[in-house]
């Protein structure tokens, strides 16, 4: 029988590629990005680390000046051909979802535009959490910039975040994957506590008999731990 954690992570992890899917309109095709000009880059400095919020997690990427940002794009591109300039065009979907499935991507830069794809843009957000490990913006730029290319890809173990912070605070590291392994040890341990609860509850029953005292918390309480996890 398979680990239940593995079994859960890998699940989750197809479905998490969802959030990197562009929505689009009924019958229509892939919407263009915003226009070049959308965005003001003037507040953006080299090295910068940029955000882009969407519906269940973030995009990551740094800035490089100039309205450029280095950011890691799940794409089966750069696994089948050289040719830069087909591998440069927006990522469409179905290169995107074929990246994810083959674990594969590419770092590239990109516009601001199409990066952020329309999302609104948080600058250093995470400077916060890292304190004194900040490391200085053109050595943040010059990873980043090192790094553009083809690379293995994982959701869960090798994705945007873990791109950013290792350049601009020099360790990889994914607060998004981090609370999301969090969430599988919960249900994990709520389905144990559902079992621990009924085995309890058996052998209360076993040892002092049938009885309201007994039998009713044997029920209730496994079916109300099932229902909350």
């Amino acid at each position: 029988m398979k680990n239940p954690m593995v079994q859960a992570a890998s699940l989750l992890e197809k479905l998490m590629f969802l959030v990197n899917v562009r929505p689009l309109s009924p019958g229509s095709r892939e919407e263009p990005p915003p226009a070049p000009g959308y965005y003001d880059t003037s507040c953006f400095k080299r090295g910068d680390l940029l955000e882009v919020p969407r519906t269940l997690f973030i995009h990551f990427g740094i800035y490089l000046g100039e309205n450029r940002v280095a950011h890691m794009m799940p794409d089966i591109l750069p696994a089948v051909t050289g040719d830069r300039r087909q591998i440069q065009q927006v990522v469409t979907n179905k290169r995107l979802i074929l990246g994810v499935i083959t674990k594969t991507a590419s770092i590239r830069v990109d516009t601001v535009e199409d990066f952020a794809y329309g999302g609104s843009i948080l600058v250093n957000h995470m400077d916060r959490l890292f304190e004194d490990q900040v490391l200085g913006s053109e050595e943040a730029a010059r990873r980043a910039e090192k790094l553009v290319g083809a690379t293995a890809y994982s959701l869960l173990w090798n994705n945007c975040e873990h791109f950013v912070t290792y350049c601009r605070y020099g360790a990889p590291v994914s607060f998004q994957t981090d609370k999301f392994c969090e969430t599988v040890k919960m249900i994990i341990r709520d389905q144990r506590s559902v079992l621990a609860s009924m085995l309890v509850g058996l052998a209360s029953i076993v040892c002092l008999g049938l009885a309201p005292s007994t039998t009713l918390p044997t029920i209730f309480i496994p079916f109300f731990l099932w229902m909350a996890g």
